[in-house]
C-alpha cells in the first residue's frame, strides 16, 4: 500500500501537521525538523496527492514547461535542465508540445490542462510581437525566446545579437573572410534568426568586411536536413566560402556533413561554427566549435523566477527581462588561433 501523511509522520516522530507543513513548504519549521520529515518521506516513498493539496493549499506543486518540439537536442536539453532545477524547487513539471504551430501556442494559454499548475514557463515559435496581448493571462508565466519582447511577464532571453557577433568575429580572428551563414528566415524582422544574422553583419561591418548576400542561405526549420540541403545549395551554385556560421547546431551538424561528403577538409577549407552547444556537438567528428547561450542559466532563472512569481501573486511586482551571457566553445572545427 502507498505510504501516507500518518506514515511518514509516525517514523519522524512528529504530527501529521508537521508533515504537511514541509509538503506544502511552509516557512518557521526548524531545519531538523524539515530535514527528519524529509528523511521520512524518502525512506517510505510517500508521494503526496496533488488533488488535495491543490485543494488546501491553492497550489498543486506543478509548473507547466511549453516548447516547440522536444525531437530538437536544445529544447530537449533545455527541458532537462528545467526538470532538474524544479526539483530542487520542491516541484514538479508538465511538458507540452506544440509543434511551433500559432493556433496551438495560443490555445495552450487557456488550455484546461494547465488548470493543473501553478504556472507556465512558456517557449512560443509561432507567436509572434503582434501576439503580445495575449500574453495577458491570469496566472504566472516566464516567456522563453526571442519572438515576443516588451510584454506583461517575466522573459529570460539569450543575448543573440552579441553571441552571433562574438562567433563570426571568432572567424575572422582565424583569418577567415567569406564566412557563409545558414539558417535565416526570409523576411523576419523578430526572431531568432534575424537577431543573429543581425549580429553577423554588425560583425562583418566592424570589421570592414563587405557583406554578400550570396553566402547567405534562407531555410524554414532549423533541422539536420535543412543545414545538409542549404550547404549542398550553396557548394552546387559555386559560391565560394572558407567559413561557415549555422545559426543552430543541429543545421550545422547537417552541414558539417555535407562538407565532408564533398571532400572539403575541416578547418583546413572551411572553419564552421555552431550555435547552442548542445551535448552532441562536442562527439562529432571534427567536434563541432559553437556558442553556449547559456541554456543552464535560462532554466535556472526562468524556474526561480516563475516559483517566486507563485508565491508572490497578491503583490506581484513589474516583469522582468533577463538576458542570459554566452560564451564562445572553440573545438576542432574552428579552433582558436595559436
Amino acid at each position: 500500500m502507498a505510504a501516507t501523511l500518518h506514515d511518514v509522520a509516525n517514523l519522524a516522530g512528529v504530527s501529521i501537521k508537521t508533515v504537511s507543513n514541509v509538503v506544502n513548504d511552509y516557512p518557521h519549521i526548524r531545519p531538523e525538523t524539515r530535514q527528519k520529515v524529509q528523511a521520512a518521506i524518502d525512506e517510505l516513498g510517500y508521494q503526496p496527492n496533488l488533488s488535495a493539496r491543490s485543494l488546501r493549499s491553492g497550489r498543486s506543486g506543478v509548473i507547466g514547461l511549453v516548447l516547440p518540439e522536444l525531437s530538437l537536442s536544445y529544447f530537449a536539453e533545455l527541458a532537462d535542465a528545467v526538470i532538474a532545477n524544479a526539483e530542487k524547487q520542491g516541484v514538479v513539471v508538465l511538458i507540452e508540445q506544440t509543434g511551433a504551430d500559432r493556433d496551438r501556442e495560443i490555445a495552450v494559454l487557456s488550455s484546461p490542462r494547465m488548470r493543473l499548475t501553478d504556472g507556465l514557463i512558456f517557449s512560443p515559435l509561432g507567436m509572434s510581437q503582434d501576439d503580445v496581448g495575449l500574453l495577458e493571462v491570469d496566472f504566472p508565466m516566464v516567456l522563453l525566446g526571442e519572438r515576443i519582447f516588451g510584454g506583461p511577464v517575466d522573459h529570460v532571453t539569450m543575448r543573440n545579437v552579441e553571441a552571433a557577433q562574438a562567433a563570426t568575429r571568432f572567424l575572422i580572428d582565424s583569418g577567415r573572410r567569406r564566412i557563409a551563414v545558414i539558417g535565416a528566415h526570409e523576411g523576419e524582422v523578430v526572431g531568432s534568426a534575424a537577431l543573429r544574422l543581425r549580429g553577423y553583419r554588425d560583425a562583418l561591418q566592424a570589421a570592414g568586411i563587405p557583406y554578400d548576400p550570396a553566402l547567405v542561405s534562407h531555410t524554414t526549420l532549423w533541422h539536420r536536413a535543412n543545414g545538409a540541403a542549404s550547404m549542398r545549395e550553396l557548394i552546387d551554385g559555386g559560391v565560394q566560402f572558407d567559413a561557415v556560421f549555422g545559426l543552430n547546431d543541429a543545421l550545422t551538424l547537417g552541414a558539417l556533413r555535407v562538407l565532408q561528403e564533398k571532400g572539403m577538409r575541416v578547418p583546413d577549407d572551411v572553419a564552421v561554427m555552431g550555435f547552442d552547444n548542445i551535448d552532441e556537438a562536442q562527439y562529432t567528428v571534427p567536434s563541432l566549435s559553437t556558442i553556449d547561450p547559456g541554456r543552464e542559466q535560462i532554466a535556472e532563472r526562468a524556474v526561480s523566477l516563475l516559483v517566486q512569481r507563485i508565491r508572490e501573486q497578491a503583490r506581484p511586482s513589474a516583469p522582468q527581462e533577463v538576458l542570459i551571457d554566452f560564451s564562445v566553445v572553440p573545438r576542432e572545427s574552428a579552433p582558436a588561433r595559436a
